[in-house]
């Protein structure tokens, strides 16, 4: 049998403190914090998706994922409405600093303007607009 994936549903972040980030994502990115599961685990939900927080002491018995999963080695890159200048103001009024941007990239869909910052954990996050790019 074939098949072909879809989309993707969700994404794990290993952390160093999973209620630091997860303010921070809620803050800065306005995402939607939820518990889910027996053991009380975090989640982050914006648009169809959502990003699990998992602490950096879990166990592969206590929380199956990647090996050498660690925090701060992840790229995301998230597509919001707003232009990037708008990215930056936004940022900048949080008490993020922008380390790049706003910059014309390729995305998954054609050209992109995307503004770059880290989350506490040195995760590199790209904040990114399909549209009228500069």
């Amino acid at each position: 049998m074939r098949f072909a994936v879809d989309r993707l549903d969700h994404l794990v972040i290993t952390c160093n403190d999973v209620e630091t980030m997860a303010s921070w994502y809620q803050r800065v990115l306005g995402m939607e914090r939820e518990s889910f599961g027996p053991y009380n685990r975090t989640s982050l939900r914006f648009g169809g998706q959502k990003l699990n927080l998992r602490p950096k002491e879990a166990t592969q018995e206590d929380w199956f994922t990647g090996r050498g999963a660690a925090p701060g080695g992840n790229d995301l890159c998230f597509i919001v409405t707003v232009m990037g200048e708008d990215v930056v103001s936004h940022l900048r009024d949080c008490g993020v600093t922008v380390e790049a941007g706003p910059v014309e990239k390729a995305g998954a869909l054609g050209t992109i303007n995307s503004v770059y910052c880290r989350d506490p954990d040195g995760n590199l996050i790209e904040i990114s607009s399909y549209g009228d790019v500069r």
